[in-house]
């Protein structure tokens, strides 16, 4: 039996692409635009031993399956191909007839690629998961990669968070900076101002509101994000309005905040830990004070578990939940929610804009990081617009006010702001 056969044996109807392999079989349309081969023996065990995304992205981080047809760093049209196979289950014949082809023994996986994170303490209880130097662990994982890398990626915003298109063939620029208007403009920021920003990043939203006059406060885990943040706000001349720390939102201490802005931090504190982190953030606002979260999310509200692939190469310990939950806990922590709305189609925009930008520096992003690390990002933002397009994860704005113990506060009627 040749691996093309059992290929097929455990697909339900028929490829919508081509697949080869090293042993000189084939399967799937001839004609096909995208073709992936199993290069070797290691691949096929990869595929083998970890079915799904996680089997998948191993062999392909390693470069024993390659794709054909389509460029690494945007790997998306084989992903959409790939998103209608139906798999079932192999029958014993084939199960024993491939581990005897690949010579294994009770189908041990070969050792993952180092691209692969698996945080220490794996099943630590839930509720201790998301301890400082845990947190710190993950984070330094996903963004201390390369400034550099990011750069490439990212554009010259290094804004790593869906942006706001005004208009469907707007830039990703104009969009990023578009997005730091929407959420100062929601957040009704005016001159002499105080924001605090957690989760800042490389200080995208802590330069914007700077430049306006408003005073700001950046935290972020990530000693690379600070670093460059520090160098930027120094190089506009903006360092007697912001500032950007190297810490944990929780060992933040300033009170009296006028506004927080919390940009694609939510996804990162676990479920468990919403409580205390909205509560967290009422504590830092004045009465009167605003909070815009902006998060991705799931379409429903129900636990649902992280793909093996996310949760091992992208975002160790991540977690969604819908915005539904997360309007919920922001009303429990005693704030009241003014606005929501769901920005799912631009960031599908957004990833693409990021991919097109890792092609176009492929090679020099191979160079600063390496092939498999540059085919890990290629592979997860693709996909993620994939997730995105079909309404599968969606990224949602909360807007919310601290009031006074009356319930009021100083607010013109609402909205305020433009789209």
């Amino acid at each position: 039996m040749s691996i093309a056969q059992i290929v097929e044996s455990v697909v339900d109807g028929p490829l919508p692409l081509r697949v080869e392999a090293y042993d000189g079989s084939s399967v799937g349309p001839v004609g096909a635009d995208v073709r992936l081969r199993i290069e070797n023996r290691r691949g096929m065990s990869y595929l083998a031993t970890a079915p799904g995304d996680l089997g998948l992205a191993r062999a392909y981080v390693t470069g024993d399956l390659t794709v054909h047809g389509v460029h690494p760093g945007d790997p998306y049209d084989v992903l959409a191909a790939m998103s209608s196979i139906r798999f079932r289950r192999p029958g014993r014949e084939q199960v024993l007839e491939l581990s005897r082809m690949l010579g294994m023994k009770g189908f041990t996986p070969p050792p993952p690629p180092p691209q692969e994170s698996l945080p220490r303490w794996r099943r630590l209880a839930e509720g201790l998961r998301h301890s400082t130097v845990r947190d710190a662990e993950a984070i330094h994982h996903h963004y201390d990669v390369s400034n550099r890398f990011y750069e490439m990626v990212l554009g010259p915003s290094m804004t790593y968070t869906c942006a706001c298109y005004p208009t469907a063939d707007a830039s990703l620029e104009q969009a990023q900076e578009n997005k730091y208007r929407l959420v100062f403009d929601k957040l009704r920021l005016q001159p002499g101002d105080r924001l605090l920003d957690i989760g800042c990043g490389w200080g995208g939203m802590v330069r914007y509101a700077a430049r306006r006059g408003v005073s700001v406060v950046g935290a972020t885990l990530s000693r690379e994000q600070a670093l460059w943040a520090q160098k930027a706000i120094a190089e506009e001349g903006l360092a007697d309005l912001a500032e950007v720390r190297h810490t944990d939102y929780r060992d933040v201490r300033d009170t009296g905040f006028d506004a927080v802005s919390s940009i694609g931090l939510t996804e990162h504190i676990g479920v468990r830990n919403y409580p205390a982190y909205f509560g967290f953030i009422r504590d830092r606002l004045r009465t009167g004070g605003r909070l815009l979260n902006h998060c991705i999310t799931r379409p429903h509200n129900r636990r649902t578990e992280t793909g093996a692939f996310i949760d091992r190469y992208v975002f160790p310990d991540g977690e969604l939940t819908g915005s539904g939950r997360i309007v919920s806990e922001v009303q429990d922590a005693g704030l009241e929610v003014l606005h929501e709305e769901n920005l799912r189609e631009h960031y599908a925009l957004t990833l693409a804009g990021w991919c097109a930008n890792l092609v176009e520096h492929w090679d020099e992003a191979v160079a600063e990081v390496g092939e498999g690390t540059a085919r890990v990002w290629g592979l997860y933002m693709a996909g993620s617009r994939l997730g995105f397009e079909r309404n599968e994860i969606q990224l949602h704005h909360v807007l919310a006010v601290k009031t006074d113990a009356e319930g009021r506060h100083d607010l013109p009627l609402r909205p305020w702001w433009s789209a």
